[in-house]
């Protein structure tokens, strides 16, 4: 016979067979306490607290750790060290344990804001940690720390160590090279007219003996040679003024190929550079040079040095790659000034410091950028340059615009630029070869924070 089952009443009032469900009994489960809303606080956050140093900064219902000690504490046995607990509101938490035996040594843990684990001579470990800033942020060290000034170098507190940038950084030559540019056949023009004007006078004052044709034809090439010497005088200056009359061009608009001028605001790219005397950082272009006067049989600070006159004895300028901003439209492009491309700076130096026989001692930061160059500080008269552009001056870029899968550069042109003949200021055509960049002389006071 099979066994019957019974039935039973659910709670809605309904009869079903079979029998009711034995409710089990529920496993306990673990006590949970409620988290206190910290707000940031890291004084309530618990144990994240704890291990900044912070008194108080434990969860409610939970004793502190660290208790208050003397600072002073002995064992009683010769193989017991001293054991401590200390804690204090505006210092360091060490705690001290000796483990038995004669080889043993106290460790001891140090609770600080430097952010390491050091082990001291006496076998004490030693752990640091970091502090947490305002913004909630967690860095490696203070905000005044002075690590990594030098695009990643760890230098000490005035060290002048000239920086040796990789092959991404293009250094510049000493002279910025300026030409004529005028046609082989105008030169042997001017030159033959030249030599059969002096042939002629000078047969024509022999056969008629007066002096008066020699003058004559003097002063016919007089305005010639006045012409020459013109233009050799004003040959920078000049060009500077032919590159600041150029009207600048639209990014938006140009085509790739195209030489054009834009202005505006620069930024760093990869690679930021620093003055080696001043270090001023964040520059997109930095020149230090050190510039010697010689008087009547001084010391040279070059073979072609004349008397009475400065010349340079050291020069360390660099360019590296920078975006420009321009004004026109808005568009930003890649300057590519690094990795050894031809530029040609415009950049006027200020004096940084002027060093005589007197004040030589006055100025210990000098004389140890001297050192650091091998450079000799005998008895010279000495002044150091320096010229930079910084990050948020304004500035304008010489180039050729090339575009490659959407990004946007500027890079040196592959021909030497010419201003062409000026005639209205008596002046010969100039070239110059490289990228060119020009800044205002009151660059310093006009830079835009970025």
């Amino acid at each position: 016979m099979g066994s019957r089952t019974g039935s039973h009443q659910l709670s809605n009032g309904l009869i079903v067979s079979g029998r009711p469900e034995q409710l089990k009994e529920r496993q306990p489960t673990m006590g949970s306490r409620a988290v206190p809303y910290t707000g940031g606080d890291v004084k309530k956050s618990g144990e994240l607290g704890k291990m900044y140093g912070l008194s108080g900064a434990h969860h409610p219902g939970t004793p502190p750790i660290l208790t208050r000690s003397s600072n002073s504490g002995s064992g009683s046995g010769p193989n017991s060290g001293p054991t401590g607990l200390k804690h204090t509101n505006s210092g360091p938490v060490s705690f001290k344990h000796a483990s038995s035996g004669p080889n043993s040594g106290p460790v001891g843990f140090k609770h600080t804001n430097s952010g390491s684990i050091k082990k001291s001579s006496s076998g004490q470990l030693i752990m640091t940690t970091t502090p947490i800033q305002p913004t909630g942020l967690i860095t490696s060290g203070p905000l005044s720390s002075n690590t990594g000034r030098r695009s990643g170098q760890l230098e000490p507190a005035g060290s002048f160590k000239k920086v040796v940038y990789g092959s991404s950084v293009t250094s510049l030559s000493d002279e910025i090279k300026l030409g004529f540019r005028v046609s082989r056949v105008a030169m042997w023009v001017c030159l033959v007219v030249v030599l059969m004007g002096l042939v002629v006078g000078v047969f024509l004052m022999v056969a008629v003996k007066k002096a008066m044709i020699l003058v004559a034809v003097g002063g016919v090439l007089a305005p010639l040679v006045v012409i020459l010497i013109w233009n050799f005088a004003n040959k920078e200056r000049g060009l500077l003024g032919y590159l600041k009359r150029y009207a600048d061009a639209e990014l938006r608009g140009a085509i790739d190929g195209q030489f054009v001028k834009v202005t505006g605001v620069v930024t760093c790219g990869s690679i930021p550079l620093e003055t080696s005397f001043q270090q001023i950082p964040r520059c997109v272009y930095a020149s230090t040079e050190l510039y010697e006067y010689k008087g009547w049989g001084g010391k040279s600070a070059h073979p072609s040095h004349r008397c009475f006159s400065w010349g340079r004895r050291h020069s360390e300028k660099h360019v590296a790659d920078f975006y420009i901003s321009d004004f026109q439209s808005g568009l930003r492009a890649m300057v590519k000034a690094g990795s050894g491309a031809k530029v040609v700076p415009f950049v006027k130096p200020t004096t940084a410091i002027d060093v005589t026989k007197s004040n030589r001692e006055l100025s210990p930061n000098f004389l140890r950028w001297l050192a650091d160059r091998s450079l000799s500080s005998d008895d010279r008269i000495m002044r150091l340059k320096e010229g930079y552009i910084k990050e948020g001056s304004t500035v304008s870029v010489m180039g050729v615009v090339r575009r490659h899968e959407n990004v946007l550069m500027i890079v040196p042109p592959a021909e030497p630029i010419s201003t062409g003949c000026q005639w209205a200021r008596f002046l010969l055509p100039t070239y110059i070869e490289g990228l060119i960049l020009t800044c205002d002389d009151t660059q310093n006071a006009d830079v835009i924070p970025v």
